[in-house]
């Protein structure tokens, strides 16, 4: 991290705020996925059977379901088709283990439906995963050297970050909205059983939230910082 955001006022006027927001969200996060993870259903579904379940109500029967390691790490990945779920996903038939699996699944059925905010960030991925890295180190040597022309690209490259994370949000609540409906139409879940599921994705989907303001608040501190009136000579 360069040293004058240490020293600068104005970084922690736009970030803090929006750092506050992150912590916020990853304890809430954490707060509804650890209360839910005690309860259990009442049909007794894991994880596993869970994500199956919604799979088969799509007619994806070709898509795995594995375990991997460590905790709250569920993801669904469209390159091998595999959707994978941590051990207390897999293995728990908890409402928050429902939950989650069947919005991994859910995933998997963007993928296979061609759901457009699919695509479009798959179209941003390759420069969104290494465009920001590249942004703020062309900003910096721009600011540096005295350069508008880099400061100018670098934040065009970093402001990718921000667009994939915007991009993200509606995959992610979709995502859960499918596995919602789902749930209710294969009735995984009783009615109050879904209303825990639904707070613990809709926490989950907070930290995206939250992620997103971060990055943007960066993004606008970059600007003034850079190009504004309290850019240093």
């Amino acid at each position: 991290m360069p040293m004058f955001y240490y020293f600068d006022p104005l970084y922690f006027l736009f970030l803090l705020p929006a750092l506050a927001l992150v912590i916020i969200a990853q304890v809430w996060v954490k707060s509804s996925y650890n209360k839910y993870a005690k309860v259990y259903s009442r049909r007794g579904l894991t994880g596993r059977e869970a994500a199956q379940a919604v799979l088969d109500r799509a007619g994806l029967h070709h898509i795995r379901i594995e375990r991997v390691a460590g905790k709250l790490t569920d993801h669904y990945d469209p390159r091998t088709q595999v959707i994978r779920l941590s051990p207390e996903v897999y293995n728990t038939p908890s409402i928050a283990a429902v939950g989650i699996a069947a919005h991994e699944a859910g995933h998997a059925v963007q993928h296979a439906t061609g759901y457009a905010g699919i695509k479009v960030r798959n179209a941003i991925l390759p420069i969104s995963s290494h465009g920001p890295m590249l942004g703020i180190f062309m900003l910096l040597i721009g600011a540096v050297f005295n350069f508008p022309v880099l400061i100018y690209f670098g934040i065009a490259l970093f402001s990718f970050a921000f667009l994939f994370q915007l991009v993200t949000l509606p995959v992610e609540f979709n995502a859960s909205r499918r596995a919602l409906a789902a749930i209710k139409e294969t009735g995984l879940l009783t009615e109050e059983e879904r209303a825990g599921a639904r707070k613990v994705l809709t926490a989950a989907a907070m930290t995206y939230v939250a992620a997103m303001l971060q990055t943007l608040m960066t993004l606008l501190y970059y600007i003034v910082r850079f190009t504004g009136g309290s850019r240093r000579e």
